[in-house]
C-alpha cells in the first residue's frame, strides 16, 4: 500500500514536471513566433539598406545582399543635410524631454500628495481630455502660436512641453506617486522640508522607474514626431529628421536602399535608448497604477 501511494506520487510529479516543461516550451515557442513577426520587417529594412540597386529591384526576394554595399550609408547622409537636421531634432527632443518630464513630475506630484478641494475632479477633467482628438485643437493651436510669432520657428515645437507635460504623462506618474506612501512626506515635512523639497529628495528618487518610462514615451514620441514640424516648419533649414526623411522620398523615391540606410541611421537612437533605459522602462510600466 505505502508502495503503490508512493509510485503514484511519483507519477504525479513526473506528469506535472513534463506538464510545465511542455507550457514553458510552449511559452517560448510563442514569443520567439511574435518576436519573428516584429523583427521581420526591421530585418527587411537593414537588409535592403545594403543591397545594390540590381538587389533591390529584382523579383525574387533577397534577405542576404551580396555584395554588401557599406557605401549607402555615407550616399543616403549626403542627399539631404543630414546632420542640420540631426541638430534640429537633438535641440526639440531633448528640450521637450525635460520640460515635459519635469511639468508632468510637477503636475503629478499635486494630484498625488497634495490635499486640496475639488483635486480629484480637476484630476478627472485632465483624464478627460486625453479623449480630445489632436485634429479637434489644431487650427486653434495654430493661430494662437501665429499670433505669438511662433510659426515657422522651434518655439512651436518645444515651448508647449513646459506647460503641463502632457495629461498621459501626468496620469502614468501620479498613478506610480500613490504607491509612495504618505508618511514618508509627512516625516520630511517634520524634518522642515517644503513641498518642492520633498519632490526632490524623497519623491522623485523612489519614483526613478517611473520617470524613465515616461522619458522614454516623451523622446520617442518627439523624435518621430511628423505632424508637428509639418504643420509649424516651412523653412528647410529648421527642418527635423521626419521632414527630412520625407522630402528624400519625394527627391529620391526609386532609390530605396538609401532611403531604408536613412532610415536606420533614424532609428538609431530610439532602440539605443530603449535598451539602455529597458530594466528601468519596464519596471515603471509594471509597477505604475498598482495603487490609487
Amino acid at each position: 500500500m505505502v508502495r503503490d501511494g508512493t509510485k503514484r506520487q511519483d507519477t504525479c510529479r513526473k506528469r506535472r514536471r513534463a506538464e510545465g516543461i511542455a507550457m514553458t516550451a510552449l511559452i517560448y515557442l510563442v514569443l520567439v513566433t511574435g518576436s519573428g513577426v516584429v523583427l521581420t520587417p526591421f530585418l527587411w529594412m537593414l537588409s535592403t539598406s545594403l543591397k545594390s540597386y540590381d538587389q533591390v529591384v529584382t523579383p525574387r526576394i533577397v534577405w542576404l545582399p551580396r555584395p554588401v554595399v557599406w557605401s549607402n550609408y555615407a550616399r543616403a547622409l549626403e542627399f539631404i543635410p543630414f546632420w542640420r537636421y540631426l541638430g534640429n531634432t537633438a535641440l526639440v527632443t531633448s528640450t521637450c524631454v525635460i520640460g515635459a518630464l519635469s511639468a508632468s513630475a510637477l503636475v503629478a506630484y499635486g494630484f498625488a500628495k497634495l490635499r486640496a478641494p475639488g483635486r480629484d475632479a480637476l484630476f478627472g477633467v485632465l483624464l478627460a481630455s486625453m479623449m480630445l482628438p489632436g485634429q479637434v485643437t489644431m487650427i486653434p493651436v495654430f493661430v494662437l502660436f501665429q499670433k505669438l510669432g511662433w510659426y515657422n520657428s522651434l518655439k512651436a515645437l518645444t515651448i508647449p512641453a513646459f506647460l503641463g507635460g502632457g495629461a498621459f504623462n501626468v496620469f502614468l506618474l501620479r498613478q506610480f506617486y500613490m504607491t509612495i506612501p504618505n508618511e514618508l512626506c509627512d516625516a520630511a515635512k517634520i524634518d522642515g522640508c517644503s513641498n518642492f523639497g520633498i519632490l526632490l529628495r524623497v519623491v522623485a528618487p523612489l519614483s526613478k522607474p517611473a520617470l524613465t518610462a515616461v522619458g522614454v514615451f516623451i523622446f520617442v514620441a518627439n523624435w518621430t514626431d511628423f505632424f508637428s514640424p509639418l504643420i509649424y516648419l516651412s523653412d528647410q533649414e529648421r527642418y527635423t529628421l521626419a521632414l527630412g526623411l520625407r522630402l528624400f522620398q519625394s527627391l529620391h523615391s526609386t532609390e530605396y536602399s538609401l532611403l531604408m540606410a536613412a532610415s536606420i541611421v533614424f532609428s538609431l537612437p530610439i532602440l539605443i535608448i530603449f535598451f539602455a533605459a529597458q530594466r528601468y522602462f519596464i519596471e515603471g510600466v509594471t509597477l505604475t497604477g498598482m495603487k490609487g
